[in-house]
């Protein structure tokens, strides 16, 4: 019986593998807001790990060096203080069958699974949200809410030994919240601004404040267990991911289902690790 070129099945698997395999991947990273590992840094676990530390480093003083400390000694030793942040691994997985009879592309099943992979990670990355400094919006203008929250990370504890964030910030908007945000853009307190016309031309928020803005479904109220999630603003330094890989393919010939098991997967744990280089903003009224 002739078969292999009837459907693109398990009887002929390079030809199914190729197609799936690349939108699979393709998808989870297009889709996905953190796995490209640009808004969040990513820790690479090495092969037979299922867990990573990582180190919060406290801030030192810088000093001024006049005279010398002790004999032979310029400068006094400060060692940072670190805390260890544990990061167990969690597996991602979902999975379908692609029958030999039905025509189903290839293609379209891995955009799928990586659509599905995509989702999962972004929903845990916001249920991590939920753990950084949160604060309370007043509920009037969300630009004004903005501009709170990047001072309250820019000042930080801003006692002895620490100022504050200085480095660059990322926000993430809710989409419940997105329509506040373009209204905002389109009033007339951006009247012909450069950011007005590009917001309302691609419907892409851009850049406030300096800090860039980007959308995401995943960030609710249920994933964050918080009320009226708005955004969340925060530096790199405040999250991280982990993972082992990246995602990943596998079939195998499933004759019960006269077909073939196709399953994706990404081994994969996101952490706060300093809460005060982050605010995420609720409305609880």
């Amino acid at each position: 019986m002739a078969t292999t070129n009837q459907y693109a099945s398990g009887f002929s698997l390079p030809e199914l593998m190729v197609p799936t395999q690349a939108a699979t991947i393709f998808a989870a990273q297009e889709n996905s807001l953190y796995l490209p590992g640009v808004l969040i840094p990513t820790v690479n676990v090495p092969a037979g790990s299922d867990s990573v530390k990582v180190a919060k480093l406290d801030s030192v003083d810088a000093q001024s060096i006049t005279a010398e400390a002790n004999p032979g000694v310029d400068l006094n030793v400060l060692k940072p203080g670190a805390t260890a942040v544990p990061m167990d691994l969690e597996l991602i997985a979902a999975r379908s069958v692609l029958r030999d009879i039905g025509g189903v592309n290839p293609a379209d099943l891995g955009r799928t699974m990586g659509n599905a992979v995509a989702a999962k990670v972004d929903a845990m990355v916001s249920a991590a949200m939920g753990g950084l400094t949160a604060q309370e919006s007043l509920g009037v203008n969300l630009m004004h809410e903005l501009y709170k929250a990047i001072g309250t990370i820019r000042e930080g504890d801003n006692g002895v030994t620490s100022f504050g964030e200085t480095g660059p910030l990322n926000c993430v908007i809710s989409a419940a919240a997105y329509s506040s945000f373009m209204q905002e853009i389109g009033s007339s307190a951006f009247a012909n601004a450069d950011i007005q016309n590009a917001a309302m031309r691609s419907g892409y928020i851009g850049t406030l404040a300096g800090v860039p803005c980007y959308v995401s479904a995943a960030l609710n109220d249920t994933n964050t267990t918080l009320t009226n999630t708005k955004f969340a603003v925060f530096s790199q330094d405040a999250m991280r991911l982990a993972m082992q890989g990246g995602v990943k393919l596998e079939s195998e010939r499933r004759a019960a289902a006269v077909g073939t098991d196709i399953v994706s997967s990404l081994a994969f744990q996101v952490a706060v690790i300093d809460a005060s280089r982050g605010v995420i903003v609720q409305d609880a009224v």
